[in-house]
């Protein structure tokens, strides 16, 4: 499968905002966001007149990235939301929250989404008592994500966990560090997400 292997502060000054693809760095002086926020490239500087086509892809482009999906896949969430009750847009970022990869980051467990699907994919986690190494695995209410036994002394795991505190739990997550496992209280609501996201313009852009 083809997967992006550039520089990921590239891809936060490109979409004009920050990604947090990167861990601490992120949160550190040494964000090439905070240095340069304009886009890459030798005409990143100038000014560009963006369509209304652009503002709609370039939203879809950020969410993508944030998210580390691919566009068949994500075009694939998108459908599935658009086919369930409720507001689509809405139904998308749920689904996308609900990725194992992103619980495991969410609650602390890694650093970034791209070292949490890392970690997933090498059968670091158990989901119920039972080993799952998929990224895209669909956790529900009641599920207990916990670390591996082997695998709770890795130093990755350690220091993510040591900085959870700075970047917090959403509401819709229970975690237990000293036993490093947490479980899904709850779906995850739209307030949850606190990422300045406009799904609509996602849905206008793929409603053409």
């Amino acid at each position: 499968m083809a997967r992006y292997t550039g520089p990921r502060c590239r891809l936060c000054r490109r979409e004009g905002n920050k990604l947090f693809l990167k861990g601490d760095r992120c949160f550190s002086d040494k964000c090439s966001f905070e240095r340069r926020s304009y886009p890459p490239g030798q005409h990143g500087q100038g000014r560009v007149k963006v369509s209304d086509y652009g503002i709609r892809l370039r939203e879809k482009q950020r969410v993508r990235r944030m998210y580390g999906i691919q566009e068949d896949q994500f075009r694939s969430y998108f459908d599935l939301a658009d086919r369930q009750k409720g507001v689509t847009g809405t139904n998308l970022l749920v689904l996308l929250e609900k990725r194992l990869d992103n619980v495991v980051y969410r609650l602390g467990f890694a650093e970034s989404r791209s070292q949490a699907r890392q970690l997933v994919k090498h059968g670091h986690f158990r989901v119920n008592g039972r080993k799952v190494d998929i990224p895209s695995f669909q956790v529900k209410v009641g599920d207990v994500v916990e670390v591996a036994e082997k695998s709770r002394e890795i130093p990755v795991i350690i220091q993510a966990l040591e900085a959870v505190a700075r970047r917090g739990v959403p509401e819709w997550l229970e975690l237990d560090a000293d036993n490093k496992k947490g479980s899904v209280k709850s779906l995850p609501e739209r307030a949850h997400i606190t990422m300045p996201i406009q799904e609509q313009f996602i849905v206008e852009f793929y409603s053409k």
